[in-house]
């Protein structure tokens, strides 16, 4: 039986093995990092007067390569205190120290002469039991296992991480024939539970699946351009969330990801296909020139766009000369952009006869036929194919998917009259009376039957409770639904999630209903974001009609139902994730608990649209500092009040939940999800375990505050970052706005006061600010340009 991972053995430093020493050391797993030892030293080395014998010089590597984790954009680490975790060493003075390791993950040259040489060094040092895995994104698992021992392929794998591993949820799964059951087993319940990844097993095959399909969708996009005469900029402004990819679309995914990486990649399959297939993994002269030139990307400074000031010109692929970027006009565009679904999307666009509909057929036939082709050597099934091309490529839908949203029989026979080899079983299929790849209960077709999906117990899918009739009550900014187990969840399901007063009722009537009938309540939902906000549109339109007796309304009403989540008999536990910012975090900061995804950026921001919290942010915030001040302890209540002033007056946002709790927005007894997909049931088990425990909702009282004096010594670090010319003249007077607010006002320092007292400061500054003319500019330009203004 496999036990636990308590310790990890990372070979190899670069950007791959070190991003996943990052990961394992923010889930908590301290984990040794090995590189090779330099040959010689460097200048600075040789200064110090050190030899290559000395441990700083042979661990140089990885040594370097935890340090620049502390810098890397995006962060790969939650926390920079993580690095504490990794340790540093090489591969000739630590390989003993395998032994310590209960997983060993290979991340060295993509070399497979190398990775067998590691591996026979590895066997040797190795305890029996102890997982070995490799992180090649495509050379043969199988080969490299061979030569080693009995114990070791049965532990031996492939792990595939997508980069950066912090953020990227897919993890392929390579087992070998040798492989035991129960090692696979383990891992893909380890990766999933602990390390918060999306599983997908594949077949020992070139590149896989993800980077198989994705490369090829990739390499087909580009030769539809040079055939038909498009600019990369045309290209990308439909190749993104248009038809469900993401914002960096087709080139500038290459520039991110690096032209010389890609064309690596494309050359690992090159190398190992045949006849037509090769043709296409064979990428453009005009690329090649480009990686000769060193023109490969973000890490170059230039790609396949290059910003000029505060222009980005586009490569012409003809001349290699960098001109203006252009977007594609089409009629099928307005069309695709007011549709509500991406399938309605999809179907307006690859069946439009223009260039916008021609380019997104031509790019997306041969993807989909294909995926078809390759499924059954490359994967287990359709399904497979779908997640890995969602989880690795931040794709929508999968092509199965896709295919599903055009119309299965629409389309293939569409391909066959242009001429289309459709693969056999698609034609089977759809003789046998299948129009679709995927059933209305999410089950997908394989060999003439729809399978299951089989599901980790910790996914919880509200969309699917729904369908089974699970909705208590609701309206139209949220619904009330039974996650079994007397647990109720409140989803918002207004536009982003922003509340407003129908958000403000069903928080109302959620409470009311738990408290009668349920044992606890999440606040979580599985939208794109947990919660952005109030509802800025209606904030700013009532303002701009000078109707402050209906915002004063509608604050008063959102501060009550800030204080009912609070106050509540039974646990209300908030599920925050991604965006979670202004309102969004004051719905959080009141719950008995806050079970947060791991990527969860959290903050109240409100200072960036002019105002201050107005839900009750404020005294929450400034409350949480000093409830985490040990008890007993002599409280300085200005330091407490001069962090909070500043965390708010900064619009400072956590990077991750794990940061959120240095800004105070989550406590020591709040939790944390690395696998966003268990967020719902990780909220629901801590609801249980509070009822459980005769759960007490926290009793009013008293709040010390520090008074005028206090006021006057926040002020003043305002007033010198606006004499420094930091800040403008209202950014300081929302500043001050803040600072009365915290200090609880004109009152000496000390005093203690109610909870009502503060919120109504709070709501008075709201309504003073919200009526100012700068404070309605920053409202719409954030509402037109989705940015803050500094006015």
């Amino acid at each position: 039986m496999i036990g636990r991972i308590g310790k990890v053995a990372v070979l190899g430093s670069g950007v791959m093995g070190s991003g996943i020493a990052a990961h394992l050391a923010n889930t908590g797993i301290p984990t040794l990092l090995l590189d090779i030892v330099p040959r010689e030293l460097t200048k600075e080395e040789e200064a110090q007067g050190l030899t290559i014998e000395d441990k700083k010089v042979r661990n140089r590597l990885s040594a370097a390569a935890i340090q620049k984790l502390l810098k890397q954009k995006p962060a790969p680490l939650t926390l920079k205190e993580n690095a504490n975790l990794i340790e540093a060493g090489n591969l000739e003075d630590d390989l003993e120290r395998l032994a310590e390791a209960d997983w060993i993950i290979e991340v060295v040259v993509e070399n497979l002469a190398v990775k067998k040489k590691v591996f026979e060094k590895v066997d040797q040092y190795r305890k029996p039991g102890s997982i070995v895995s490799s992180n090649t994104s495509g050379i043969s698992v199988n080969a490299m296992a061979e030569g080693r021992s009995e114990d070791f392929k049965k532990h031996f794998l492939g792990t595939h991480f997508f980069n950066p591993p912090r953020y990227l949820k897919l993890l392929e799964i390579i087992p070998t024939p040798h492989t035991n059951t129960d090692v696979v087993t383990f891992m893909k319940h380890f990766s999933e539970d602990v390390l918060g990844k999306g599983v997908v097993f594949a077949k020992d095959t070139p590149n896989f699946i993800a980077n198989r399909i994705g490369t090829y969708g990739l390499l087909v996009t580009v030769a539809e351009m040079v055939r038909g005469g498009y600019s990369v900029g045309e290209v990308d402004s439909v190749t993104g969330p248009l038809i469900g990819r993401p914002k960096s679309a087709t080139f500038r995914t290459l520039d991110v990801v690096g032209l010389d990486t890609f064309l690596h990649v494309a050359k690992n399959v090159y190398d190992q296909v045949e006849g037509k297939e090769k043709e296409v993994f064979n990428p453009p002269q005009f690329m090649k020139q480009m990686a000769e030139k060193g023109w490969i990307g973000s890490k170059s400074g230039k790609g396949f766009f290059v910003k000029n000031g505060s222009e980005i010109l586009e490569i012409n692929p003809n001349t290699l000369e960098y001109v203006p970027r252009q977007k594609l006009k089409a009629p099928s565009l307005m069309t695709a952009k007011q549709a509500k679904t991406l399938s309605e999307k999809m179907k307006a666009l690859v069946y439009a006869k223009d260039r916008a509909g021609e380019l997104i057929w031509n790019i997306l036939k041969p993807v989909l036929l294909y995926s078809a082709e390759k499924c059954y050597e490359i994967a287990d099934n359709i399904l497979a194919v779908d997640q890995a091309m969602k989880w690795g490529f931040g794709w929508e839908q999968g092509p199965f998917e896709v295919w599903d949203a055009i119309g299965v029989a629409k389309s293939v026979e569409r391909m066959e009259a242009e001429g289309e080899v459709v693969p056999s079983w698609i034609k089977y299929m759809l003789a046998d009376g299948f129009q679709s790849f995927y059933d209305n209960e999410g089950s997908f077709y394989d060999n003439g039957i729809y399978c299951r999906v089989e599901r980790n117990k910790k996914v919880i899918h509200l969309h699917r409770l729904k369908e089974e009739q699970r909705v208590i009550t609701k309206n139209s900014g949220a619904s009330l639904i039974d996650l079994g187990d007397d647990v109720a969840c409140l989803q918002f399901t207004s536009p982003n999630n922003s509340i407003g007063l129908d958000v403000i009722q069903m928080i109302n009537k959620s409470i009311d209903e738990v408290e009668k009938n349920y044992r606890g309540l999440v606040i979580g939902n599985q939208g794109k974001n947990f919660c952005v906000g109030a509802n800025l549109m209606m904030i700013l339109m009532e303002a701009q009609d000078d109707n402050f007796f209906e915002i004063d309304l509608v604050v008063r009403q959102f501060q009550q139902a800030m204080a009912k989540i609070r106050y509540s008999a039974k646990p209300v536990v908030a599920a925050p994730f991604a965006m979670t910012l202004g309102g969004g975090t004051e719905v959080c900061l009141p719950a008995a608990r806050i079970q947060a995804a791991s990527e969860a950026y959290i903050g109240l921001v409100e200072v960036g649209v002019g105002l201050i919290p107005g839900g009750g942010g404020n005294k929450e915030l400034y409350l949480r500092e000093l409830e985490r001040l040990p008890h007993g302890a002599k409280i300085d209540h200005q330091a407490v009040a001069n962090k909070v002033f500043e965390t708010i007056a900064l619009a400072k946002v956590s990077t991750s939940a794990a940061e959120a709790g240095q800004h105070g927005y989550i406590r020591s007894v709040d939790g944390i999800s690395v696998n966003n997909d268990h967020l719902l049931h990780d909220a629901k088990q801590v609801v249980l375990h509070l009822s459980r425990q005769g759960y007490q909702p926290p009793q009013r009282k008293k709040i010390p505050v520090v008074g005028e004096a206090g006021y006057a010594t926040m002020l003043l670090g305002a007033k010198m970052m606006k004499y420094g010319g930091m800040i403008s003249d209202h950014d300081l007077k929302i500043a001050d706005k803040l600072a009365f607010v915290l200090a609880g006002g004109r009152l000496p320092r000390g005093t203690l006061v109610d909870e009502q007292y503060l919120l109504d400061l709070e709501r008075e500054a709201f309504l003073s600010l919200v009526g100012e003319p700068k404070t309605q500019q920053r409202m719409q330009h954030m509402l037109a340009k989705g940015k803050a203004l500094r006015n």
